[in-house]
């Protein structure tokens, strides 16, 4: 339905023309009871606060949802990077331990094999092995051995002062019987005097207890002529 101005009356406020209905003579009774409304709301919008828009003007306002807090992008960011980082340090950790993983298994493996083929070589191995010693002495060791006794675990010395007194050295280290139950590895204290792998640790374990490790990784006593002293 359309309706006029006529019939519904017109008002001028200055700047809009405002339709009322029920007047159709514009009487000055409804330009002052609208010009009234007009004032107070007018009042009612001067006392908004300073920070809210006026009606008319846009301005971007922040909108969080109910029970969220503003979510600063960079600071994702930042930590998704921080957990690639962190994820980057455990796979590489995780790829060194492997590799020595592995690296330990296969000197197991070696070693191993020493042992089983027996030999002066093996039975170093094998004492060290029972002792924690690293395999790297072996070397010192089999030197050791040779100028003892030539790597013979049934060689008997019958001259020196020890043998006189009723105490022969023996075996490959050439350990008087006294001197072998002492220091013997306990692991192989049920074994004989001229077992390889019994004598070489209670040669050792005497010799590290007497002079020192580093007499053991000299590959034993040196006069000073540079010459092999006996322990």
């Amino acid at each position: 339905m359309v309706v006029s101005a006529a019939a519904v009356g017109a008002v001028a406020t200055g700047t809009f023309t405002a339709l009322v209905p029920g007047d159709p003579t514009g009487s000055a009774d409804a330009a002052e009871s609208f010009d009234g409304s007009l004032a107070a709301t007018s009042a009612l919008l001067a006392d908004l606060p300073a920070d809210v828009p006026a009606a008319g003007g846009l301005a971007p306002i922040a909108f969080s949802p109910v029970g969220f807090e503003q979510v600063d992008g960079s600071a994702i960011a930042d930590s998704h990077l921080a957990q690639l980082d962190k994820a980057a340090v455990m796979a590489e950790e995780v790829a060194a331990r492997l590799a020595e993983e592995q690296r330990l298994a296969e000197e197991r493996a070696r070693l191993d094999a020493v042992i089983a083929e027996g030999g002066l070589d093996g039975w170093i191995a094998e004492a060290l092995d029972i002792m924690d010693l690293p395999q790297s002495l072996a070397p010192a060791i089999e030197d050791i051995i040779m100028a003892e006794s030539g790597g013979n675990p049934r060689a008997i010395n019958n001259w020196d002062s020890n043998a006189r007194a009723g105490n022969p050295s023996q075996g490959l280290m050439q350990t008087i019987p006294s001197t072998f139950n002492a220091y013997v590895h306990p692991d192989l204290a049920d074994r004989s005097i001229t077992d390889p792998v019994a004598n070489i640790t209670a040669g050792v374990r005497y010799m590290i207890d007497r002079y020192g490790m580093e007499t053991l990784e000299a590959g034993g006593r040196s006069s000073a002529s540079g010459g092999y002293l006996g322990y």
